[in-house]
């Protein structure tokens, strides 16, 4: 039986989601139904009643030994906040805390306000995750793996989707406020970056620049954690998860979060000037007395662009959506493929698209050295 938390009197089994209430003072002690614990409850030392622990999440560090089904030492198993699939809201730390008032009810109502307009003015943020293009496996310096000619293509074809999104078609489908393009710090990431800001086609756009931030090593390449199914593994592979897993969860706590909650609503004047998608200013090239419409983005919706790697990008998808992080090897995402997140003001998280080359034709297609489909 595999103990969820490592002091508690209470065994979880994972496989068939028993309880079995094990009484140390009560060998005889009849097995109760499972009934999942309050969270926000600590957790009992069953060695002393007078102590309590926090509950724990994440990986355990050193803290347990001996391995999770003879595949990986169990401590380097991710804990989620609360049991699958509760929704931890505090996931990024950001939730507000309540309203508080001496009587519980107004406090209630005046959060209950506060959430709404949280809601109604807060701004939503979208993450674009870009795998890099196909490059060259065949060296192992990371200054020569660069991109193949065709990655090249892939990455400018993706360059011109992006800044179809930022420049915008028509009123229906408005523009995108990308505020910045971000990149991990190796080679083939940085080379598709450039290509891909290159090809946006910015050099008339009269709307807010686009930031290119500078290159993260955060967002490298690496083994988030081990991946199920998957058979034993080796030390090495051990010592790499313990390795990467740290700075690709730092990675994920620095970009993955909610925008910061509105401080007061906006006036009626304001609020109607952030609802006009579409303004109206006269061009000073036309000698014509008709005027011309610009689009104009919406500022409830920012978006960002992080150009990464497979790997990174599938331990974010996990993390984000509160799935188990041990399954991101069943995700495929191709070579300049878009994985899409959006994150609302009140902390909910939701993914577009999943590894989408609707941008590539068939012949473009590619995941590393695999081409098409057939493999």
């Amino acid at each position: 039986i595999y103990s969820w938390h490592t002091h508690s009197p209470f065994s979880l089994n994972r496989n068939n989601a028993t309880t079995l209430c094990v009484a140390a003072s009560n060998p005889a002690a009849k097995t109760a139904p499972y009934k999942p614990s309050d969270p926000a409850e600590p957790i009992a030392d069953a060695s002393n009643t007078n102590k309590t622990t926090k509950p724990k999440w994440g990986m355990w560090g050193e803290e347990e030994d001996g391995l999770f089904h003879g595949l990986f030492p169990r401590r380097q198993l991710w804990r989620p906040h609360l049991e699958y699939p509760l929704w931890h809201a505090d996931w990024d730390g950001r939730q507000p805390i309540p309203v508080m008032s001496v009587d519980k009810d107004e406090s209630a109502r005046l959060t209950a306000q506060r959430d709404r307009q949280i809601r109604k003015d807060g701004v939503t943020k979208h993450i674009i995750l870009i795998r890099h293009g196909q490059y060259d496996e065949t060296h192992k310096e990371d200054e020569k793996r660069l991109l193949t000619p065709l990655g090249r293509e892939q990455a400018a074809m993706t360059g011109k989707r992006l800044g179809q999104m930022i420049r915008g078609v028509n009123e229906e489908f408005g523009p995108c406020k990308v505020k910045v393009v971000r990149v991990s710090n190796l080679a083939r990431a940085k080379e598709t970056a450039d290509i891909i800001y290159d090809n946006m086609d910015l050099g008339n756009f009269d709307g807010e620049m686009v930031e290119r931030a500078d290159p993260d090593p955060l967002l490298n390449e690496g083994r988030p954690c081990h991946h199920i199914p998957g058979g034993k593994v080796r030390p090495s592979v051990v010592e790499r998860t313990d390795e990467h897993h740290p700075r690709i969860e730092e990675a994920f706590n620095k970009y993955f979060h909610r925008a910061p909650v509105p401080e007061m609503p906006p006036s009626a004047t304001e609020s109607k000037e952030k609802e006009t998608i579409i303004a109206t200013t006269a061009t000073e090239e036309s000698n014509e007395s008709d005027n011309k419409q610009k689009l104009v983005a919406d500022p409830k919706h920012e978006f960002e662009v992080i150009v990464c790697h497979a790997n990174v990008i599938r331990y974010f998808f996990c993390r984000a959506l509160q799935l188990p992080p041990e399954a991101w090897l069943r995700l495929c995402t191709f070579n300049c493929s878009l994985t899409y997140f959006t994150i609302r003001p009140t902390g909910t998280v939701s993914c577009r698209m999943l590894g989408d080359i609707g941008h590539l034709p068939h012949e473009m297609c590619t995941f590393s050295m695999h081409t098409g489909f057939n493999w």
